[in-house]
């Protein structure tokens, strides 16, 4: 495990926060309870059926004693669950019996305990499409006050890197808005700029990314990014954020005194927001196959309380990772 995910543990264990994994059954998130339980930087809660989990563990050697699990089948909790579900559901046309079926879904249930204050956050996706973990923290949770948009981002961590903060960025949005307006691009830079801030605990300097830099292209494409740029601006003139610019404006000290020497940001950014989610997904993925960076997301900002998707091929050792990023957002 690097340096960075350890750092962001030492940080999640300044609050100790009760996490809950709506996979309980699948056995890399209970290879990761495991881990998070060992290091002890979150008190986790796995959701699931006692004896298929019991019988996995055993057949695996995995030791979760001590750990909560919660049969969102069969929970003392299923009919406070229900009627809170109702009553936030009944203006969409959802009955009480429908309201008692659909919380015993795992992903509901789970989302249901992070609204009820039984758990911190949730953390889900390693089976489940992003949709299904989305949907219901949508629906129970809604988003935070003052944010009109719910976004992802990915923290990439790239080795041996000599840009950004020592190779540690934020890309937004790599995982759900797939084609924004401008103004959506200026909300998703600012919660990104948040995001760096409480996880990585440094000064974000926010790029807005285009093939152009300060109109060396004319394109609808490039007004989008340039537009984006001045409403971020009027939204946040605290924030050092400049676009658009290109990748190597935005990163590399040479190219930005060439192409941007006006700019506060060019050259030194840290948190990069792409155009839209094509360029977001294929950038992440570019940088972590060829980079060999790590990268952890998506990670979702913007919703009422945290909640986090994982990639479908996410390894144990990158749940126990997403935990420790939901139990410091949850500390904020």
């Amino acid at each position: 495990m690097s340096a960075f995910i350890e750092k962001l543990k030492e940080k999640a264990k300044n609050d100790i926060k009760t996490i809950v994994l709506a996979e309980g059954e699948e056995l890399r998130t209970l290879k990761a309870a495991e881990m998070v339980k060992k290091e002890g930087y979150a008190k986790v809660i796995l959701v699931g059926n006692p004896e298929k989990i019991k019988k996995t563990v055993d057949a695996e050697k995995i030791d979760i004693s001590g750990i909560e699990i919660v049969d969102s089948e069969n929970s003392a909790k299923n009919e406070e669950y229900a009627n809170v579900f109702y009553e936030l559901r009944k203006n969409k046309g959802v009955t009480p019996e429908q309201a008692a079926e659909t919380i015993k879904d795992p992903s509901y249930y789970a989302v249901m305990m992070v609204k009820q204050g039984d758990a911190d956050g949730m953390v889900s996706g390693a089976v489940h499409s992003s949709a299904d973990t989305i949907r219901p923290s949508l629906q129970i949770l809604k988003t935070a006050p003052g944010t009109k948009l719910v976004s992802a981002f990915f923290i990439m961590n790239v080795p041996n890197c000599e840009y950004g903060n020592n190779g540690t960025f934020i890309f937004g949005d790599c995982g759900l808005n797939q084609d924004p307006t401008a103004d959506e691009v200026s909300e998703i830079a600012i919660s990104s700029a948040a995001s760096y801030k409480q996880l990585i605990g440094d000064e974000p300097r926010v790029a807005m990314l285009s093939y152009s830099t300060y109109g060396s292209a004319k394109n609808p494409l490039v007004d989008k990014m340039r537009e984006a740029t001045r409403l971020a601006k009027e939204k946040a003139p605290e924030l050092a954020l400049d676009g658009e610019l290109q990748l190597d404006a935005a990163i590399v000290d040479s190219v930005a005194k060439q192409k941007a020497p006006s700019s506060n940001v060019a050259g030194s950014a840290n948190v990069l927001i792409f155009p839209n989610l094509d360029a977001g997904n294929i950038g992440y993925k570019l940088t972590q196959r060829l980079a060999k960076a790590e990268a952890y997301g998506p990670i979702l900002q913007g919703i009422a309380k945290p909640v986090n998707d994982l990639s479908r091929g996410c390894s144990a050792e990158d749940i126990a990772g997403v935990v420790a990023i939901t139990a410091i957002q949850a500390q904020g």
